[in-house]
Parts: C-alpha cells; sequence; structure tokens
C-alpha cells in the first residue's frame, strides 16, 4: 500500500470520527431521545414507522426498518415498519404517473394512518419526493423525523423532530445516520422490551 493511500484512509477515519463527535452535543443528543420516544410511543400504541430516501439513504432506511422488524440487540416481538423504498414496481410506477417528487407522498396517504410515523432522510434537507412525503404525513395526522446533515434545509422545518448530521460532506452524513439510526434502534428496543 502507498504512502499515499494510508493517509487517505486515515484522513477520512478522522473526519467521520470528527463528525460523529459532534453529535455529542445537546441538541444532537435531545433529538435523537425525543425522535426515539416518538416511535416507541407509537409502535406501543399499534401503530407503525414508514422510512425513505434517495439513494444510500434509501438503504438506511431498508437498514432502520429491517432491524426494527427482525431485531437489533435483544429478542422481542418484530415491530412494524416499512421502508417505502421496497416495492419497485409502487415506486417506477408512482414516478412514472405523477411525478418522481410524489413517490413517498403517495404511499404515505396509501399505508399511513394518523398516531404513524414518517422518518424521511434526506443528505441536504432538500429533497422534493422526501418533503412532499411530509406534507403528505402532516396531512394525514402523522407525526414526522427528519434525518438530514449540513444545516437541515427545508427538513428541519419540516420536521416534527430533526435530528442533523454537522456535516456538508455526503458520504460523512451518511455515516452519521447509520450511527443515529442504530442509536435510535437501540433506544426502541430498550423501551420496547
Amino acid at each position: 500500500m502507498t504512502t499515499d493511500a494510508a493517509r487517505l484512509v486515515e484522513r477520512r477515519i478522522r473526519e467521520s470520527v470528527a463528525v460523529q463527535e459532534l453529535l455529542l452535543g445537546e441538541a444532537a443528543i435531545a433529538a435523537m431521545v425525543s425522535a426515539a420516544e416518538l416511535i416507541s410511543t407509537t409502535l406501543a400504541r399499534g401503530g407503525k414507522l414508514l422510512a425513505f430516501g434517495n439513494g444510500g439513504s434509501a438503504s438506511d432506511a431498508d437498514h432502520l426498518t429491517g432491524e426494527l422488524i427482525g431485531r437489533f440487540q435483544r429478542e422481542r416481538r418484530g415491530l412494524p415498519a416499512l421502508s417505502l423504498s421496497d416495492n419497485p414496481s409502487a415506486f417506477t410506477a408512482i414516478a412514472n404517473d405523477y411525478g418522481y417528487d410524489r413517490v413517498f407522498a403517495r404511499q404515505v396517504e396509501a399505508l399511513g394512518a394518523a398516531g404513524d410515523v414518517a422518518l424521511g432522510i434526506s443528505t441536504s434537507g432538500t429533497s422534493a419526493n422526501v418533503l412532499a412525503a411530509f406534507e403528505a404525513a402532516r396531512a394525514g395526522g402523522l407525526r414526522t423525523i427528519g434525518l438530514t446533515g449540513g444545516d437541515g434545509g427545508g427538513l428541519r422545518v419540516a420536521a416534527d423532530v430533526c435530528i442533523v448530521v454537522p456535516s456538508d460532506e455526503t458520504p460523512r452524513i451518511q455515516e452519521g445516520h447509520t450511527l443515529v439510526a442504530h442509536v435510535l434502534c437501540e433506544l426502541v428496543e430498550q423501551s420496547i422490551a
């Protein structure tokens, strides 16, 4: 391995650690606790979690919901959580018939119920389809959790609870989102168990 490659590896790990350390701030911790309490309360009342995002954030939504449906660290009952990018037929039909900006909103309208939680992930906080889904969620009586980065974009204002990973670099934001998702899963499991 070249010295340049080793330096790059070290630099990227240090950058990731630095961003994740910023999540130790009081506002970020309070937002994570509030988000976990909202999810736990919703699931305890018989509601469900709908999660969604674009690209890598879609994978983050899949990861989060998979941990809740299966298990994270504790043996417990499966929890009702849906990732809205898991049905390619619905996703592509909605995009074709209504436009890409509606792919999540239409599913929130169809699958969400008053008292459920919609969790939208957007590294920039400006994804039009995530923001449209939050409008649909609000209209349908769902609560909303945003997971974003940078300054939070429009998602910071649109969400009932917003967790902002303080970085402007997409890879660092996504690494922070994975940590946040794991923290949320652990807190929800503790509450449910």
